[in-house]
């Protein structure tokens, strides 16, 4: 089946012989009911054990998934009379970053979020998801209008991290990321992150200042690839998978250890299986974040936030050691 993951491939055979079976039985005009029962039992056991026991990598390769909903999905599915704003008014306008005005159930919002490709057409066209500093330049406008209308911000973080390359670093990557890092933290309307795919390095961190942080369950959020660290760590990238289990760059860990504030479960398999379901899901953690957040006045939300990141670096040598604070 296209799309399926290598850890996915035994719940892949037994669906295909499932699906053989009930062909087999249309056309000879067989029973064999007993046994297509028998084999779909095996099937449910089979996905909650595989599903319920996801390894890191695993969680990686779902978060890169080619069919995994992007920014713009979510906004088609969760909110009303979008209007797309584009350009930094500095440079040009990157397509790596989209974001604009909407209304989630009624209430004026900015949305700004990453966004990736489909296909590699429209990848070229977005660079991967990967913003150059015009791209943070745009959000951060949007930001800070959003602030001056008291509209509360939204961001979808899902990128590999800031483009690398020559004329990106020209045009001052570093600095706009950076920007928008002192920008964010000092917004006074609430501000929600959600990170719905991979959130890597500092292209994530430039809309990930926020009041709340949550992540999908299959979602990542590393300071850099597992790749990468392999390469660093090891100078061997094919160690990835172990890489990846060290770093605690999924939802779970990031959550035991306060980086992220909550993770929205995912349907089973990942949200590529079920986009309106997943948006669902998503609405809900929006609607319970943005109540809380709206009964704070604009001290109280800057306070929220800078105590929020003030007690990241806390950390217990003890407890890491000893397993006692």
């Amino acid at each position: 089946m296209a799309g399926e993951l290598e850890f996915e491939k035994p719940i892949v055979e037994l669906r295909r012989k499932i699906a053989d079976l009930k062909e087999f039985t249309k056309n000879a005009d067989v029973d064999l009911s007993f046994e297509i029962d028998k084999l779909e039992g095996r099937l449910l056991k089979l996905e909650k054990e595989i599903y319920d026991h996801l390894q890191p990598w695993d969680r990686v390769q779902i978060a890169r998934h080619p069919n995994r909903p992007t920014t713009l999905d979510y906004i088609s599915l969760l909110f009303t009379d979008f209007f797309e704003c584009h350009g930094d008014r500095a440079f040009a306008d990157d397509a790596a970053i989209v974001g604009g005005i909407a209304k989630f159930k009624g209430v004026p919002v900015t949305v700004v979020g990453h966004q990736r490709g489909k296909d590699t057409k429209e990848n070229i066209r977005r660079n991967f998801g990967m913003p150059h500093p015009e791209g943070f330049r745009k959000a951060l406008r949007l930001m800070k209008q959003a602030d001056k209308f008291n509209r509360p911000i939204i961001c979808f973080i899902d990128t590999k991290g800031a483009f690398p390359g020559k004329t990106a670093e020209e045009r001052g990557q570093s600095e706009a990321i950076a920007k928008n890092l002192l920008e964010m933290a000092g917004l006074k309307v609430p501000v929600i992150c959600i990170v719905i795919g991979e959130g890597g390095s500092g292209g994530a961190l430039a809309l990930g200042v926020g009041n709340y942080i949550h992540m999908l369950e299959n979602s990542t959020y590393s300071v850099i690839s597992p790749e990468g660290a392999a390469s660093i760590l090891w100078k061997d990238s094919a160690l990835a998978k172990q890489a990846a289990e060290s770093m605690k760059i999924t939802a779970p860990d990031l959550k035991e250890l306060g980086v992220i504030d909550q993770i929205i479960p995912e349907i089973k398999g990942g949200a590529h299986k079920d986009m309106h379901e997943q948006a669902a899901r998503i609405e809900q953690v929006l609607t319970e974040s943005l109540k809380e957040l709206m009964k704070m006045d604009k001290e109280q939300l800057v306070s929220h936030r800078y105590d929020k990141y003030k007690k990241m670096g806390e950390v217990s040598l003890l407890k890491d050691y000893t397993g006692v604070k």
